[in-house]
């Protein structure tokens, strides 16, 4: 079967082109998976943009979040055989998703939620292994306690959509997220959120609900922007993780005074640098995966595109990297 695969053109990095790579072959640890869909995520464009920026020697494919069927598997793979259906975020130190054939090492995936199409599938792996990571792996919020609270700044976004809910069902934590527009904070109250407050004002809107300190804070969007409020806010011995990368240097006073943490969030570390944990990945789709099929987690697919077109790739490149999405967007194949 020929592959098809859409790429960033190394001649015109902006561009995108199609292209027809050679036939895979797994590894031992690898799925061979014909992908039915993939989700675009800001690390897409951010990737993209650096590319545009420093150039690139051949075409690169992009796309991590993606659903499939296993074509074939690495000779020291168990738990998966050809046929079976499989979701999981990728690897960015491999070939993307935005092709009909992608390898992918057996240990970052697990089976799809057998009650999601293709496209609700392709919209979960990546925000929710980030979710989870921060919450519960960084922040361990399950070990909180009722009269403790979690700021989710961005909580409307891909990742918050998740971060919402698995905070609501598996901590007992008061769940506050920052949204800015009524459509923003209706869906965060719909997904799980105690309290909404607009992220432009956040230590006044917190004062007025009578919340001058937060136990725990998520930042998912301008880690410099809110670094200020953030510091201020944190409680004593508190915890803060963030996603997003700094372009000028934190301010550590306020964090040494209170001896807060700041932990990180990158979710391709463990496959980037093949961690002796790096399974799991793959154990945290697993329990995700039951908590959709229990019907105790919603997807957060919000617009699916049809094929697997230069076109298709750069209008979902578009729509994410104008920094509104609620949800998620989906190209499916």
């Amino acid at each position: 079967m020929s592959i098809k695969a859409i790429a960033v053109n190394p001649q015109q990095p902006a561009d995108f082109i199609e292209i027809a790579p050679d036939s895979l072959a797994p590894g031992p640890f690898d799925l061979l998976v014909e992908v039915k869909a993939v989700s675009i995520n800001p690390v897409d464009t951010k990737v993209h943009g650096g590319l545009k920026k420093n150039g690139l020697q051949q075409p690169r494919i992009l796309g991590w979040d993606a659903a499939g069927v296993v074509v074939n598997v690495g000779e020291k793979v168990t738990g998966f055989r050809a046929g079976d259906e499989v979701w999981y975020a990728g690897d960015i130190t491999r070939p993307g998703s935005n092709a009909t054939q992608q390898l992918v090492d057996a240990h970052i995936a697990a089976h799809k939620p057998r009650s999601f199409n293709w496209a609700q599938a392709a919209a979960l792996p990546l925000t929710a292994i980030t979710a989870w990571e921060a919450l519960f792996e960084h922040l361990k919020i399950q070990q909180a306690s009722a009269d403790q609270t979690l700021l989710i700044i961005g909580g409307a976004g891909g990742v918050g959509s998740l971060a919402i809910p698995l905070a609501a069902l598996r901590s007992p934590v008061k769940v506050i997220a920052t949204a800015s527009r009524p459509e923003s904070a209706a869906r965060c109250i719909e997904r799980g959120a105690d309290l909404t407050v607009d992220y432009r004002d956040l230590k006044a809107q917190l004062a007025k609900e009578g919340i001058d300190k937060v136990d725990y804070i998520l930042c998912l969007n301008d880690t410099d922007g809110h670094w200020s409020a953030i510091s201020e806010l944190i409680a004593p011995l508190g915890q803060i993780c963030t996603i997003v990368e700094n372009e000028k240097p934190l301010d550590q006073n306020q964090l040494k005074l209170k001896s807060a943490a700041l932990h990180w969030e990158f979710m391709f570390t463990r496959s980037m640098f093949s961690t002796p944990d790096i399974a799991q990945q793959g154990e945290i789709l697993k329990q995700v995966s039951q908590l959709v099929d229990e019907g105790k987690l919603q997807g957060t697919l919000s617009e699916t595109l049809h094929g697997l077109t230069v076109e298709n790739l750069k209008a979902a490149h578009e729509q994410v990297a104008g920094g509104h999405m609620q949800g998620k967007i989906v190209i499916t194949y």
